[in-house]
């Protein structure tokens, strides 16, 4: 395989977004088109090599026998790059009617494309020094985004972001040093590629540095606190960063390290496997907790992420093949759901100016369209059957059972909670909008409060409808994760 191949799609957004910020655009239309077209480009161009690319490794450039930059696919790589992919351009058609009257439109989009770039970087990585690399390259490109309006709110808050991302990957550079030096073939391999030479204490104590490390973009506790921050950020930025780009990045590096570096035969049964599994649970639980008590929407939403990623964290962890493909599924399917609560919330603030629980009473009969496609994905998120949510989270449940020690049934319990404080938070929102009280509802009278135009509600449409789909017939999906989650891709 051509390691120039992939490196093309990752060239493409990132050459395109960088040279936006010279080219002289006419209008904010023309710098749409400019966008729309470079995000679908990409995809397109993704999507043929997903069709045409062999399974395999190439190596681009050797640093050090051993530390090499290297591209593949396997059937890891491919989900993620679908999935963003599928993704990319649909949110980028709501962005351009979220910051139609933003005067930074230029600087927002060329680092929205060049996070793009950065994303599929991670998914194209052949290697942990390439992901790396680029993992630390989508830090950099996300940070002006957090920033992005500039006030003492924003910079804060980035310097947060930069300090809590940053610091993770300091946690996880011997993780990275060690697969160099100890690694058989120096690439991602299912079940491993570590030989455990430098003795097994430090060989684990390096995986737990890792799992912090890498575990800090999944805003694992205690380093989670950087996530419902950032959603001063617009919500294009919180909609992307907390549903695809940077949270599911997070978990896709714990996944590479676990399964395709170390490997479950050096880590099951390990004090190391029971400490992750263990925060994994306390994670979830504990910012369930925090998230009924939160009264900003957005912010709602982005504690309910920080669950949710380690929902996934904690099937990966049983390091069983069933944990592994119910974690896959959890990571598609939250990205769905998630995506799609994102873009409602927004839409209403865009269009109400308002932010806060208590003003969301009422709206729904204003912006119906926006609050029905937010109530299906609620109940998706809460696992409703016949919802896509059900499935992933029935999975985690069984591979729980399946797996039968202490820790899983630690992480069953949390899981069960969790289901049920999600319902409380997410459904709330539904509830208020629909069914205010009578004399609270905030757009009694108002005219001006109304849907959002068709590029925010057709993503809308098109995620919310994923989600059903994948509700009512999850077996061709389930099929191919079940493969990847025992190697078989």
């Amino acid at each position: 395989m051509n390691p120039l191949l992939l490196l093309s799609a990752i060239l493409l957004p990132a050459v395109m977004g960088f040279a936006s910020l010279r080219i002289p655009f006419r209008s904010s239309h023309t710098l749409h088109v400019y966008m729309e077209s470079a995000a679908i480009a990409t995809s397109l161009l993704v999507w043929i090599l997903l069709f045409t690319v062999s399974r395999g490794n190439a190596v681009l450039y050797t640093f050090y026998p051993g530390f090499t930059l290297q591209f593949g696919l396997d059937g890891a790589g491919r989900l993620y790059a679908a999935l963003v992919s599928l993704m990319w351009p649909l949110v980028h058609l709501y962005a351009f009617a979220y910051m139609e009257h933003d005067r930074r439109q230029r600087s927002f989009f060329s680092f929205y494309l060049m996070t793009y770039a950065a994303t599929l970087g991670i998914c194209f990585s052949g290697n942990l020094l390439t992901m790396y690399v680029f993992f630390e390259l989508l830090s950099l490109s996300t940070l002006p985004l957090i920033a992005h309006y500039q006030n003492h709110e924003s910079l804060f808050t980035a310097r947060k972001y930069a300090a809590y991302l940053l610091s993770g990957a300091g946690l996880a550079l011997g993780a990275v040093v060690v697969s160099g030096l100890y690694a058989q073939t120096g690439s991602f391999r299912y079940g491993g590629d570590l030989t455990g030479a430098f003795g097994q204490t430090g060989i684990l104590l390096l995986y737990l540095f890792g799992f912090f490390g890498f575990g800090m973009k999944a805003a694992v506790f205690p380093f989670h606190a950087w996530l419902p921050a950032a959603s001063v950020a617009p919500t294009p930025v919180t909609a992307l960063l907390h549903a695809v780009a940077v949270v599911n990045t997070g978990v896709f590096s714990v996944i590479r390290l676990t399964w395709y570096t170390y490997g479950p035969g050096m880590l099951a049964g390990t004090w190391v496997q029971s400490v992750c599994v263990i925060v994994a649970a306390f994670t979830l639980f504990f910012t369930s907790a925090m998230d009924v008590r939160e009264r900003h929407v957005k912010r709602r939403l982005a504690w309910s992420t920080v669950s949710n990623l380690s929902y996934m964290l904690y099937g990966i962890l049983l390091l069983t093949p069933a944990g592994y493909t119910a974690g896959l599924a959890h990571l598609v399917f939250h990205s769905l759901m998630k995506i799609t609560l994102f873009l409602c919330i927004g839409s209403f603030m865009e269009e109400t100016g308002k932010a806060y629980l208590a003003e969301v009473n009422g709206v729904g009969k204003r912006m119906p369209i926006t609050f029905v496609f937010y109530t299906i994905s609620a109940l998706a998120l809460m696992g409703m059957p016949l919802l896509c949510g059900f499935v992933s989270k029935w999975r985690l449940l069984m591979a729980g059972a399946e797996a039968a020690t202490p820790v899983a049934y630690i992480g069953i319990g949390a899981l069960i909670i969790s289901a049920f404080l999600c319902a409380i938070y997410g459904l709330s929102v539904s509830v208020r909008a629909f069914f205010p009280i009578k004399g609270t509802d905030h757009y009694e009278g108002q005219k001006a409060c109304k849907e959002g135009g068709w590029r925010m509600l057709f993503p809308m449409g098109v995620f919310t409808a994923c989600q059903i789909v994948f509700g009512l017939y999850p077996a061709p999906l389930m099929a191919f994760l079940t493969k990847i989650g025992e190697g078989l891709l």
